[in-house]
């Protein structure tokens, strides 16, 4: 016969579904939402206490769907197919952040593009450095990672940002990277690599509209700081 603790799983997991079903996702701890998801990968099994661990061990949900397979794996109870479906949720998530600003207007889904960088980069141990490439309508045309590197630096090279944005017939650009110390603040580094970009893009008549630094919990626009005309 089932024990106890297996009936109060059981009824643990139908009360959590009904009222994510109803529309109380909202009010859902993120632990109760990374139980939602592991249910689907452990049955019959009470998951909040791993559910609690792996927000405790990575900061919040954002975190653990960000964690890279092999620290997935490397926590306890995390089996080889558990760590797959985490990271298929992080991948189909970021596949609908892209999904929200590629083909739309800069201006009307700028809230997305920030959304969607920090689901993409606010979490990495290590540097991206990535680039929004619009057309004359300022309609984005592409986003791609131009270059990744350490926990502090990320190797960028101005003139195949050009090439790039040339290849696409690009007439503007927005630069996007992340800071994993979670401090957004640019570097000297950042500042000379942005006016570079500037110089060669004004020579090209390509616009440089905004270069953004994603941190932990908050972003850095060279635009908003008067660091770009």
């Amino acid at each position: 016969m089932p024990s106890d603790n297996t009936h109060h799983a059981i009824g643990h997991r139908s009360r959590l579904r009904e009222r994510f079903l109803v529309g109380d996702s909202q009010s859902l701890h993120e632990y109760e939402l990374l139980e939602l998801i592991l249910f689907r990968s452990i049955p019959r099994r009470d998951v909040k206490p791993l559910a609690k661990d792996l927000i405790k061990r990575f900061g919040d949900l954002s975190g653990v769907l960000a964690a890279s397979y092999d620290a997935l794996i490397e926590c306890e109870s995390i089996t080889p197919n558990i760590a797959t479906d985490l990271k298929l949720i992080e991948t189909v998530a970021l596949k609908l952040g892209q999904a929200r600003i590629i083909n739309r207007t800069l201006l009307s889904s700028w809230d997305d593009l920030i959304n969607y960088c920090r689901a993409k980069m606010a979490e990495k141990a290590t540097e991206e450095f990535n680039v929004v490439f619009m057309d004359k309508k300022n309609q984005v045309i592409a986003f791609e990672t131009v270059s990744r590197g350490t926990v502090d630096h990320a190797p960028v090279y101005p003139r195949e940002v050009m090439k790039r944005a040339l290849q696409l017939n690009a007439s503007a650009i927005v630069l996007v990277h992340n800071h994993p110390s979670g401090d957004p603040t640019p570097s000297k580094a950042d500042i000379d690599m942005t006016r570079r970009i500037q110089d060669i893009s004004a020579n090209l008549s390509i616009r440089l509209h905004d270069h953004i630094i994603i941190g932990k919990k908050s972003e850095f626009s060279f635009k908003n700081l008067g660091l770009i005309a």
